[in-house]
């Protein structure tokens, strides 16, 4: 059996008598925090950051000048300095308990933005550079205020990005186990349990269909309807989300990888990670490897 490799709980300065901490870095030059989790929800804000290095879940991008990004709790994540040479950057961590909003009050009618974003953030939301900017005073003002006027700044701020445009998620739902936050539809929801439980063979769209009492055809308009995209795209993505908790938690080689994923030889297993990740397997796992340093 392939060893594991486990990537450690990060213990932040949240303590349990407060709603939320604020971290707040004016002329940072350095990202050296490694890849880690930790129970509280985090809202990231970064300015001045082109060419930082970005690792939320299976996601790795570089960022842009202006950063702002929600993680939900126990996903992996970190920012490192990578082709970023800037002297003057300023970074917001805004840290709440996971638990700050109560189910039952997130259930409230006018609650129903507020609790799609804390959902949808269990794969981390990436918001747009106008909702950045946007909001960037205000977030680098909250560490100034304190009391019950804090907490009211920091429920508007998460308000307005509840209700913001052009979000995207970053991790892989297979990767972040976010499946059933994604669909509102038993028929769907069927079929996502018996692509993730055969994932490691073929599946034809003939067998899926059946499962819905669906002739192939309506089937395949009814799935991109509900989820955007084709069922041999959700097929792969189910793969690759596998593939990635696979190149980071285990010792497996690549080639091992592709075929208990799925797919049928390595040259295709890396031109589709390639084209849907920016990256290599092996450049993957190499980030992970080097980056993932294990703390307490």
């Amino acid at each position: 059996m392939a060893a594991q490799r486990e990537i450690l709980q990060e213990f932040t300065p949240l303590a349990q008598s407060d709603c939320f901490h604020v971290f707040f870095n004016k002329n940072k030059s350095v990202f050296d925090l490694p890849i880690h989790y930790h129970k509280a929800f985090e809202l990231n804000f970064i300015t001045n950051g082109k060419g930082i290095r970005r690792v939320v879940g299976d996601n790795v991008e570089d960022v842009a000048d202006l950063e702002l990004v929600l993680i939900g709790p126990e996903l992996q994540h970190a920012w490192f300095q990578h082709k970023c040479d800037n002297t003057d950057i300023t970074e917001v961590t805004i840290q709440f308990h996971h638990d700050l909003f109560e189910e039952s009050f997130l259930q409230r009618s006018q609650l129903a933005a507020m609790r799609n974003m804390l959902e949808k953030a269990q794969r981390g939301i990436l918001f747009s550079y106008e909702t950045a900017k946007l909001l960037s005073y205000r977030i680098m003002r909250l560490y100034k205020k304190d009391g019950f006027e804090s907490v009211l700044e920091l429920m508007s701020i998460l308000h307005e990005l509840s209700i913001s445009r052009h979000t995207r998620l970053l991790a892989n739902t297979t990767f972040s186990n976010t499946e059933h936050l994604s669909y509102n539809s038993r028929r769907i929801e069927k079929v996502m349990e018996y692509m993730n439980e055969h994932f490691q063979r073929p599946v034809s769209l003939s067998e899926v269909a059946a499962l819905t009492n669906m002739a192939e055809s309506a089937f395949s308009r009814f799935f991109k309807a509900r989820t955007g995209m084709t069922f041999i795209e959700r097929m792969t993505d189910i793969r690759l989300g596998h593939a990635s908790r696979m190149l980071i938690n285990t010792t497996q080689s690549v080639a091992e990888i592709a075929y208990t994923c799925g797919f049928n030889n390595i040259s295709n297993f890396n031109h589709t990670f390639k084209k849907k990740k920016g990256c290599t397997p092996k450049e993957f796992k190499e980030t992970y490897t080097s980056e993932a340093r294990i703390f307490f």
